[in-house]
């Protein structure tokens, strides 16, 4: 199994998807990296030697910001938001959908499990 950028690499899948279990790398970002290498697409993890994987390992450690260099810096530019108190940076504090979705019926995701709110009682006569 092939370690890449902390990241344990599947051995029995094609090349440009093993790559994408790396945090901040997707299959367009996967694709130049084998292409940057010389190493065929369809080329399983396994199959690869100890040059191509060295070869991965430089290319992603020098050119991309990957796991928790990335996770730190998304982090980050979310705090400034809700620092700098921008509609975004609202969104994000109360826990809503911060790009444009409406709230009415979906948005579970972002707002949780079902909080029942009962209704008022009818005045009797």
């Amino acid at each position: 199994m092939a370690r890449i950028a902390g990241v344990d690499i599947p051995d029995k899948k094609r090349g440009e998807i093993a790559l994408t279990y790396i945090y901040g790398i997707g299959r367009s970002t996967a694709q130049t990296i084998l292409d940057r290498a010389g190493i065929n697409r369809d080329k399983k993890a396994i199959e690869w030697n100890d040059d191509e994987a060295s070869a991965i390992r430089t290319l992603i450690g020098n050119e991309f910001k990957t796991e928790g260099a990335l996770r730190s810096e998304v982090q980050l530019n979310i705090k400034r938001l809700m620092d700098i108190g921008s509609y975004r940076g609202l969104r994000h504090r109360k826990g809503l959908p911060v790009r444009g979705q409406k709230t009415k019926n979906n948005s579970r995701t972002r707002k949780g499990k079902r909080k029942t709110v009962a209704n008022k009682k009818k005045a009797t006569k």
